[in-house]
């Protein structure tokens, strides 16, 4: 039995990654076909009951895929737009908690108005996985794209505080709105704390390691002592953990290139996975969710779930477009910049799909109140929260892609923008590079080789052109091949020339496979350097 239970727990991240491989390939959102599959593996005869345990979630899966966004994003393009993401990620979610929890209330008989809110704090954060994903490859504009990954960093921390006092209030602890209050400013002025104190120690050892393997091993492990730290002292741990990972990411500069080439690699592959798995779980939830509902008829809950659904995407348009409006008005100057019109509205307002927070935090209500009750509606609430989910997963997820091109939203002018600032840029490194290889080359004692100096003039009038000849996207005026193209692709087949040698070599004995991972990784860098040009 044990063997059995362990080849179901191997297979599970082994069908996630297949799935979402093939996601990939065809060239669809892996968050949502992995929900799917899921969904459709869990009524499979013999399948067992995955069923999520919300503290391995929380401190497991959370912490890593937050610091990673946070590493990855703009501090001061998000520090730009706290505003906006403030609306959203605060005000945006307690609104939808309030307005969840009286709707639910109203409708459902016997559901106390505690009970409602517990409801509308689980489902109030969206999980913006796939809306960013989608928004990037389809070139949605920077600053909507930034306002979204910002209220992904910072709304599960509203909404998990609340989600707390509301299980307290329904389960007779007695807490008032003060007390809620009070709770919620501790917890995010205290996680703040956390992730500022956590941060520099955390930098400054990196900084010295001088060892790169040990440097993205203390990163690593940054996220999850950020959370437990903040957990402990009872502070928001997603809090302590975003504002480590924004500190520590505004400084990835400082760190070796090698140590930023390895932890490049190793937390794509990580946030990969992580993905990939906690979206088939939540697909696979459906089982032990109906278990609980055999006292209600299929007739009330399909109404039930149609309408709290309905409920949280229209509680999104009715806070986001009075809200930017307001945003706008307060800021004028910044309407024509940053193109934010009715379109960029309905798109943000419709970027609302929910995921594994809301389903953590569901499992985690209690079976049984302060007096040993049963807790009021945690079947109900749990069945809701899945439908909730898989439903804006589904209907918008799927959607989304479509709204975009519909709206006609895109970034082409901005992708100019950032070429012809990356060419002045590159123009005055070069320059500046050539600068201080002249006066490297006066301070020498003897004058070095004349073709050592050309080599690396010609380096950097090579980086000095590449950026000015893409603006004509990589052609020249009548289609012909520009000179860094031509560079690059002649280069490639000499890198894979100079692979085929090597590889020869090591298979005729001549050497061993120590010196040809040396020097294939030599070659490997050198190619990776073409590609990111």
């Amino acid at each position: 039995m044990e063997a059995t239970h362990a080849l179901w727990l191997l297979a599970v991240p082994i069908s996630a990654l297949m799935v979402a491989a093939l996601a990939r390939r065809i060239g669809l959102s892996a968050p949502l076909i992995l929900v799917i599959a899921g969904l459709l593996v869990s009524f499979v005869p013999g399948v067992p009951e995955f069923r999520l345990d919300p503290e391995f979630v929380l401190f497991f899966f959370l912490p890593p895929l937050l610091f990673s966004a946070a590493w990855e994003s703009s501090y001061l393009s998000l520090r730009e737009n706290a505003r906006s993401i403030g609306l959203l990620s605060v005000g945006l979610v307690l609104f939808t908690t309030i307005v969840v929890g009286y709707v639910a209330h109203l409708m459902i008989p016997g559901l106390p108005l505690a009970a409602g809110f517990v409801l509308g704090a689980i489902v109030a954060p969206p999980d913006a996985v796939a809306a960013v994903s989608v928004a990037r490859r389809l070139g949605l504009p920077r600053r909507m794209v930034t306002i979204l990954v910002g209220e992904s960093l910072f709304n599960d921390a509203t909404a998990l505080t609340a989600f707390r006092v509301a299980v307290m209030a329904a389960a007779g602890a007695g807490f008032t709105l003060l007390d809620g209050t009070e709770r919620f400013l501790f917890a995010a002025a205290a996680g703040t704390v956390v992730g500022l104190l956590l941060g520099p120690p955390l930098h400054w050892l990196r900084t010295r390691l001088r060892d790169p393997l040990v440097e993205n091993a203390v990163t690593l492990m940054a996220p999850f002592a950020a959370y437990l730290i903040a957990e402990a002292v009872h502070a928001s741990g997603v809090i302590a953990v975003v504002v480590s990972g924004l500190y520590l990411g505004h400084r990835f500069t400082q760190s070796s290139a090698v140590t930023r080439l390895i932890g490049h690699s190793f937390w794509k592959v990580l946030i990969f996975i992580l993905e990939s798995v906690v979206f088939l779980l939540i697909g696979l939830q459906l089982p032990p969710v109906i278990d609980g509902l055999s006292g209600y008829g299929a007739g009330e809950l399909t109404l039930w779930a149609t309408v709290i659904f309905v409920v949280v995407v229209l509680a999104r348009f009715a806070w986001v477009f009075p809200t930017s409006y307001l945003t706008l008005v307060s800021r004028p100057g910044r309407r024509r910049e940053d193109g934010v019109d009715w379109r960029a509205r309905v798109a943000v307002s419709w970027a609302g799909m929910r995921g594994v927070v809301s389903l953590a935090a569901a499992f985690a209500i209690p079976f049984a109140t302060e007096t040993n009750a049963p807790f009021p509606g945690r079947d109900l609430i749990l069945f809701l929260t899945f439908t909730t989910v898989l439903a804006t997963l589904l209907v918008q997820g799927l959607t989304f892609p479509m709204l975009i091109r519909a709206l006609g939203i895109g970034s082409a002018r901005e992708r100019y923008t950032d070429t012809v600032a990356e060419a002045g840029a590159q123009h005055a490194a070069a320059n500046a590079a050539l600068r201080r290889l002249e006066e490297l080359v006066a301070q020498e004692p003897e004058p070095p080789d004349e073709t050592v100096v050309e080599r690396l003039r010609q380096l950097a009038e090579h980086r000095q052109l590449k950026a000015w000849e893409r603006l004509g996207g990589g052609t020249g005026p009548a289609g012909e091949e520009v000179p860094t193209s031509t560079y690059r692709r002649l280069r490639r087949e000499m890198l894979a020339a100079e692979r085929e040698v090597f590889v020869r070599m090591r298979d005729e004995r001549r050497i061993d496979d120590e010196v040809l991972e040396r020097v294939l990784h030599e070659l490997d860098l050198e190619e990776a350097a073409l590609s990111r040009e």
